[in-house]
């Protein structure tokens, strides 16, 4: 019996969206080096913020004002493609690993199986959306649901993803909506926008990631190693942000 190949699994962060770029960022350039293990990771964001896509040049002026609870949501940039994405009420996941075969999409849906089966383990099926044409007029990504992006049976669109390669290593992360806000949302991407995510109730986010990392495990044919980001890890990763940020 060969074994499994040993992925590292950093454990759940919240961070601001600067920061949490800066670790996906980061990783994929350390395992593109070959320093680094195959990573899954999950986090969230805080404050909210609305994640721009790399190529997103335009987008509405009043973002940069936006707030909600009392706080000032953040505007990042992702080091991925598409458009803008609210993350306020979601789980973002990230996948950093190399060595899958096919065209963009094929490797897309290949990592898209580990939330397909974690979905499915929790009672809920997932599927993948039609593109259509309303796509590219829609600044929202989670506006129309591409054949790239996860649907619930209702067509509401649940899990959008996107991907940057270094050569061979692949970094896929993408964002699953948990609880957003229907008015921070409607005031975002406007009212006809918004649609509401039906879940089953007991589902609380250590029984999400739960489900996910064996999904994953049982998917990839991988064993997940705990590893948090160390002190210099974080410093690096901390010092990198800053960076981008001036």
């Amino acid at each position: 019996m060969h074994s499994k190949q040993v992925w590292r699994l950093i454990p759940m962060l919240e961070a601001t969206g600067n920061v949490q770029m800066g670790i996906d960022r980061w990783l994929l350039e350390q395992y593109h080096s070959g320093k680094y293990p195959p990573t899954l990771r999950f986090y969230t964001w805080s404050p909210p913020a609305i994640s721009l896509g790399y190529h997103q040049r335009q987008y509405p002026e009043y973002w940069q004002n936006l707030t909600w609870q009392g706080e000032k949501l953040d505007l990042v940039r992702r080091p991925t493609g598409g458009r803008a994405v609210l993350h306020q009420g979601d789980l973002t996941y990230a996948v950093i690993t190399s060595g899958l075969m096919g065209s963009r999409l094929q490797v897309y849906e290949k990592i898209c199986e580990f939330l397909i089966q974690g979905w499915r383990s929790l009672g809920v099926e997932l599927h993948y959306g039609m593109a259509g044409r309303g796509y590219i007029h829609n600044p929202n990504c989670f506006g129309t649901a591409t054949g790239a992006d996860l649907v619930l049976p209702d067509g509401t669109k649940f899990i959008g993803s996107a991907q940057l390669r270094r050569r061979e290593a692949i970094l896929q992360h993408g964002s699953i909506r948990l609880q957003p806000d229907a008015e921070l949302f409607a005031q975002v991407f406007g009212k006809e926008s918004f649609t509401t995510v039906q879940l089953p109730q007991n589902l609380d986010m250590e029984k999400i990631i739960a489900a996910l990392i064996a999904a994953a495990s049982n998917c990839f044919g991988i064993q997940l190693e705990v590893q948090p980001l160390s002190q210099s890890e974080w410093e690096t990763i901390l010092a990198l942000s800053a960076r981008q940020l001036s």
